[in-house]
């Protein structure tokens, strides 16, 4: 491993060129490092002057390839040079390591609620008077931030970060959990742990390790160095009853909270200023997002849960829910509804894997064929009307990714927003 005083002195290749690629390029050049090429598969029109004309003698002779989280092994053109050279391959984050840094870091990830956590820490933190800052998975490049002395950086790290990881030691180390997903892209659910895991492997022993306890054999059994914290919920629900926030009285966000109430203990935040500061703490927007209550209604957008895993949660803590789902299931992926069956009137199935969806759920719930967004709001007003419930829980969790119809989860939560806004005041009356 490369020492960090030998830093400018090390050469690079920033494989890929989209928003983190570019924040690679900008960090390199501020820290005036000169020996340094770029590649990108498809953009050639970018760093011009710094595009390598030799990217087989570029991957043979640089300390370094950089290759950003959206670059698969499995699918670029270049994956047999790539992997023939993957010992050299890390990440951005790893860059904030492998450079003198006079400030504390947080690292998060897990497969649910990595960015609900992520901000909740970040506004925790402030509220506490600790200079904090939040980049990674979740939007902003974390070279893009302009980090100082003391600062607390908040990370989000994805397995596609940490699986070619090779110098992240996070201060704090927040594994949340580790259900079925991105197996398509790792291989197997081995590997996609192992990635996980590597948030623990270069930690020092004056570093946490926050991790559920069901994971400690696993922990235990490759020898990492962290202190070892296992959160509990019995700990956090002593105090959950004092917050009063809507957002976080739901038990969706429970597991995760007694993550971020053990960090606050580390930190020596009291417990006052705990409960004080959730407070005031806004959720994300697609994260069992209650946007719209008309009459006997409410709406809800969980449109960023694309496993059913992630889906469960809204379908264990809501009643007399009327389910959209659909879209791209996740290898592997199942729908188990046991015990889950009482809390939904009926299912509404959207998007181009219908056969799927059907097949999982037709023994088990009413359903409706819907296609569409549209279609299932509509069918939806209909059915609200003909079974006269008192309180009626529109629910858009779809446990699948967005993009056999939408752009991503983002547009796919706002187009069932707008329609639902739009047909909610047209017949929903008050």
């Amino acid at each position: 491993m490369v020492s960090v005083n030998n830093f400018n002195k090390l050469s690079f290749l920033v494989y890929g060129l989209g928003l983190t690629g570019q924040s690679v390029v900008r960090f390199l050049k501020k820290k005036r490092i000169k020996n340094f090429k770029v590649w990108d598969d498809k953009n050639k029109s970018l760093y011009k002057t710094k595009r390598t004309k030799n990217l087989n003698k570029t991957l043979e002779k640089t300390d370094y390839i950089i290759l950003s989280p959206g670059v698969s092994l499995k699918k670029t053109i270049n994956k047999d040079k790539l992997i023939k050279f993957r010992n050299k391959i890390i990440t951005d984050i790893d860059l904030i390591y492998l450079t003198k840094n006079f400030y504390k870091t947080i690292v998060v990830t897990g497969t649910n609620g990595k960015s609900t956590t992520c901000k909740i820490i970040a506004h925790l933190l402030k509220k506490n008077g600790y200079k904090t800052l939040l980049g990674g998975n979740i939007g902003t490049p974390i070279l893009n931030l302009n980090i100082k002395k003391k600062h607390y950086l908040i990370i989000e790290a994805s397995s596609f970060q940490l699986s070619h990881s090779k110098f992240i030691k996070p201060d704090y180390a927040l594994l949340l959990n580790i259900t079925n997903d991105h197996i398509d892209w790792h291989g197997s659910m081995k590997n996609y742990l192992e990635s996980k895991f590597k948030i623990f492997k270069y930690q020092k022993r004056n570093q946490y390790s926050l991790l559920n306890i069901k994971f400690k054999r696993h922990f235990k059994k490759r020898n990492f160095s962290g202190k070892l914290i296992f959160p509990t919920l019995k700990k956090y629900k002593k105090y959950k009853f004092k917050i009063k926030n809507s957002y976080l009285n739901s038990n969706i966000n429970d597991e995760n909270m007694s993550y971020i109430f053990s960090l606050s203990k580390l930190l020596k935040i009291n417990e006052k200023s705990f409960l004080e500061s959730l407070n005031t703490f806004e959720g994300l927007p697609h994260r069992h997002e209650i946007f719209l209550k008309r009459k006997n209604c409410i709406f809800i957008n969980d449109s960023k849960a694309t496993t059913f895993q992630a889906t469960k949660s809204a379908l264990k803590n809501n009643k007399n829910i009327y389910w959209i789902v659909g879209g791209l299931p996740k290898r592997k992926d199942k729908i188990n509804l046991s015990g889950l069956e009482k809390n939904i009137v009926k299912s509404y199935i959207i998007g181009k894997n219908i056969k799927f969806f059907e097949k999982q759920i037709k023994s088990k719930l009413k359903y409706y064929i819907a296609h569409n967004l549209k279609n299932s709001i509509l069918q939806i007003l209909k059915d609200i009307k003909k079974f006269q419930q008192k309180s009626n829980t529109i629910l858009f969790s779809p446990a699948s990714a967005s993009f056999d119809q939408f752009l991503n989860f983002e547009n796919r939560g706002e187009i069932f927003k707008k329609l639902s806004r739009y047909y909610a005041r047209k017949y929903i009356k008050t």
